[in-house]
């Protein structure tokens, strides 16, 4: 039979940890939290990487957020074309998001159905000698409007676009603002909240030229319309 002193180490003769791979602590003994606190901590951090960064004209860069849309109708996956010689606007707001086609869109693609764009939009715009071409494959629906006295005028314009060209100036411009924090061009300017955003209290572009994949307006006027089948665009 072992002794006292046998089964009880004293002080100075108490085993060592081994110091092989077994004895390291685990991550979960040392930790006092609740998982659950955990695993909100995790996903909240997981949630902020995952978001990703694009670049996009005139010094615009997207953060693309969760669900932002430019739009709030799925879209046909189709890109138009549209031009004008000069383009006036009071009320500006610019930033990014994606549109979402329909759900088995025969023109998804690779894209899973979603088109990175930017969002443009002018609380009252004018603009003139309006052109707007779609591709059908070998012909194009063109529609032209505003090349006589009376320009086209549009009252919330809203265009979501992968490609903008022309020579701009911008009045008051402000660049680097959250969106969900755009005024000037009131409620249908304001974007989601994180996204990367510009805005001015006006915009003047000549030989506008865009490819966009939505538009919407309040109210839109198109003096001298026309629309018909041609072999090329605009």
């Amino acid at each position: 039979m072992a002794s006292s002193s046998d089964a009880t180490p004293s002080a100075g003769n108490t085993p060592e940890p081994e110091s092989g791979p077994e004895s390291v602590s685990r991550p979960e003994a040392a930790d006092t939290g609740t998982p659950a606190g955990r695993g909100r901590v995790r996903l909240r951090r997981a949630a902020v990487l995952a978001v990703p960064a694009a670049a996009v004209t005139a010094g615009l860069a997207i953060l693309t957020a969760q669900g932002a849309l430019g739009v709030q109708f799925a879209i046909s996956g189709m890109p138009f074309t549209v031009t004008a010689t000069e383009l006036d606007g009071n009320g500006f707001a610019q930033f990014g998001g994606l549109d979402n086609m329909a759900e088995g869109s025969p023109n998804a693609g690779d894209t899973g159905g979603q088109v990175l764009v930017v969002t443009s939009v002018i609380k009252e715009a004018k603009l003139t000698k309006l052109c707007q071409s779609v591709d059908l494959g070998g012909t194009n629906l063109l529609i032209t409007a505003g090349g006589g006295d009376t320009r086209v005028s549009a009252k919330d314009l809203t265009t979501d676009s992968t490609e903008l060209s022309g020579d701009a100036a911008f009045d008051n411009i402000e660049i680097g603002n959250d969106a969900s924090t755009l005024d000037k061009a009131g409620p249908k300017g304001r974007g989601p909240i994180g996204v990367f955003s510009q805005q001015a209290d006006t915009v003047h572009i000549k030989n506008l030229r865009q490819t966009n994949y939505a538009t919407t307006a309040g109210v839109f006027k198109l003096p001298g319309l026309k629309m018909r089948f041609s072999g090329s665009g605009c």
